[in-house]
């Protein structure tokens, strides 16, 4: 019994190759049955030829006629093998029965292939689904116990042993382990990842069990989305395919008129015979369907968007691979997109009587009880060392923050905030200070007070030092720039909201000139208009809400799909799923590869429909040699698009 199964399986699941091998061997029997004079055979395998090879081209040419009144390239061949054949029989030449035959054999083929051919891009982009398994191993009153994925919910804990796939996006409660991220975020490199750390279903865990806990719901992980994206990619025409199609409805009518005209004009015309007149026409209508033509495009696309996949760029749908090919502007968003978007403490100064690391405990033992972001960063900094969390603090919003630390009162703030406590501040800080400010950077001030200071009353503190905080730029920041500089994009600016002198510090860095700053969400808006206006095709690369106006009027939104907001992920037409700046001059290069095996896909289905057209009108082909052309370049362009899954 199981042979039968596996037969039905195979015979489903290729069911054009086993109609085009049965319409191949019928053919070459009814060839032997003609040649042998069997006639009675021959009529008995041939029509099953045609049947077999040529059904399923039939119904969908039927289809399309009947239910959309629109002519089709595969009615077209087989109203053209017919035609044969009944010219075949009519003049009792039947060897144009295999001419025929020969017809729906190379069309039969020439469908397998490109179905093997397109089956081949879809099993890349169908390979993200078995990224995640079907079950996860979930902690329940100290006991494990597995589950389907979709019974996760919200807080739930689950266990993760080395080897294992992650089943769904969580924050690290415990645990020490190295993940391979690739299939997610195109990084080649296993990634560290340990407590208080997110991690990505689909992600592949390393040497270290991981207890996760799920911080959002199953189908709204970041693999989830690529899944969902690349399916609605797949569904949608990009404009040159509406392009393509729309000319394929008008072409194939103008294709029906000239084969009717070709069929009758000629023998008053020229003086041709019937035969040749007829055999030329049905001819005409198999060289000049436009096969080729219509493969020109959508499976270039799809194995870009699917090359894209594997090196962690999302492309929604195929018209924004054809768009990042053109561009010619680019506007960045400066905070977690050219940065990281987490202030770091970037240096500390200490006065001579105090080391760094004193400076750093202080300021630190004061910031434990703060959730300010500069806080955190200074404890963060601090973490090695030892030091015990304050009392009494308190903090003045905007200014700075006092509390008591081994019995000392302890100052740390802004420049105005710490003058309310000391006298005098050092020349030599001072310098410093300002050199700071001038590159951008958030000057916190560290001071401390002896209880019972009496006598100098609230200006009897010492400063201690000064801390640099500073939002770290990328590292890949000013290669990326350079990068699209070297690619020719004519213009690069970058957009923030940030203040005048932090901006020009990070657009410095990195390599851009032109910088807009201190801008609202509707002034990087108008921003994009003025450069689209000027140069077109303008890309914006943002992260953050108020970045989704901007991304949204861009000829191409590209966003952070790790640190980007839910808003600016479903706004954006490109996800950078690593947050890796330099994936967009890959997304580049994929554009313009893409754009340029489209042109030559083009010239090589129009040139082979000229050849072919001025052939059958100077006599010098056949119609097995037509189809072979015709079939041929389909064929070829389909496999020239596949190129781009490399």
């Amino acid at each position: 019994m199981l042979y039968p199964q596996r037969l039905g399986q195979f015979t489903r699941e290729h069911a054009d190759t086993v109609a085009a091998l049965l319409c191949g061997l019928l053919l070459l029997f009814g060839w032997f049955a003609l040649h042998l004079g069997w006639l009675g055979l021959a009529f008995l395998l041939l029509p099953a030829a045609y049947v077999i090879g040529g059904y399923e081209s039939a119904r969908e040419g039927l289809t399309t006629l009947f239910k959309e009144k629109e002519l089709d390239v595969d009615l077209l061949m087989i109203v053209a093998a017919i035609g044969a054949a009944s010219l075949g029989l009519w003049r009792r030449e039947y060897h144009l029965i295999i001419d025929g035959a020969i017809l729906i054999l190379i069309f039969a083929i020439s469908s397998a292939l490109e179905g093997y051919a397109m089956a081949r891009t879809e099993r890349s982009i169908r390979s993200l689904m078995s990224l995640t398994p079907d079950t996860a191993r979930v902690l329940l009153q100290g006991r494990e116990e597995e589950i389907p994925i979709n019974q996760l919910k919200l807080g739930d804990e689950i266990v993760v042993k080395p080897g294992e796939l992650i089943p769904t996006d969580g924050i690290i409660l415990s645990g020490y382990s190295a993940l391979n991220q690739a299939a997610i975020t195109g990084e080649s490199l296993p990634v560290e990842k340990t407590v208080g750390e997110e991690v990505f279903a689909g992600t592949l865990n390393g040497y270290g069990a991981l207890q996760i806990q799920v911080h959002k719901p199953a189908q709204s992980s970041l693999i989830q989305r690529v899944i969902r994206l690349v399916e609605q990619a797949q569904t949608e025409a990009p404009p040159s395919q509406e392009f393509i199609d729309r000319f394929e409805k008008g072409y194939a009518k103008v294709i029906v008129v000239a084969g009717i005209l070709l069929a009758t004009l000629p023998p008053f015309l020229w003086g041709w015979d019937w035969e040749t007149t007829i055999y030329r026409a049905l001819t005409f209508l198999v060289v000049a369907s436009p096969c080729a033509l219509m493969a020109a495009i959508m499976p270039t696309l799809l194995s870009g968007i699917a090359n894209g996949a594997r090196q962690g760029i999302l492309f929604k749908n195929g018209a924004q691979l054809e768009k990042i090919g053109k561009v010619r502007a680019i506007a960045f968003d400066k905070t977690g997109t050219l940065t990281i978007g987490q202030v770091q403490v970037f240096q500390v100064v200490s006065v001579s009587k105090y080391t760094n690391d004193d400076v750093l405990k202080t300021a630190a033992s004061i910031e434990a009880s703060s959730e300010h972001p500069i806080g955190k960063a200074i404890v963060q900094a601090a973490g090695d060392l030892d030091w015990i969390a304050a009392m009494q603090v308190q903090a003045i919003p905007g200014q700075g923050i006092v509390g008591i630390a081994q019995e000392q009162q302890v100052i740390v703030g802004n420049t105005i905030f710490l003058q309310k406590y000391v006298t005098n501040l050092p020349e030599e800080l001072r310098e410093i200070v300002q050199s700071w400010e001038q590159e951008g950077k958030t000057v916190v001030w560290v001071a401390q007070e002896r209880r019972g200071a009496g006598e100098q009353g609230s200006r009897g503190a010492e400063v201690m030092g000064v801390i640099a905080i500073a939002d770290e730029v990328r590292v890949e920041a000013a290669a990326t720039i350079s990068r699209l500089k070297k690619l020719g994009v004519e213009q690069i600016v970058m957009l923030t909201g940030d203040n005048e002198e932090t901006a020009h510090s990070v657009a410095k860095a990195v390599g851009i000139d032109r910088v807009y700053a201190q801008l609202l969400p509707e002034d990087k808006l108008n921003v994009i208009r003025r450069l689209q206006q000027q140069y077109q095709t303008v890309a914006m690369v943002g992260d953050g809400i108020n970045d989704a106006p901007a991304l949204a009027q861009a000829s191409v939104g590209i966003a952070m799909g790790v640190s980007g907001s839910d808003v600016a992920l479903e706004t954006a037409d490109i996800v950078l799923m690593a947050d890796r700046l330099e994936k967009i001059a890959v997304a580049m290069h994929l554009g313009r590869r893409s754009q340029l095996i489209v042109k030559q896909n083009i010239v090589v289905a129009l040139s082979f429909i000229m050849l072919l057209l001025i052939g059958n009108f100077l006599g010098n082909i056949n119609l097995p040699i037509g189809v072979i052309g015709h079939e041929g370049s389909t064929v070829l362009v389909t496999l020239s698009g596949l190129r781009l899954l490399k």
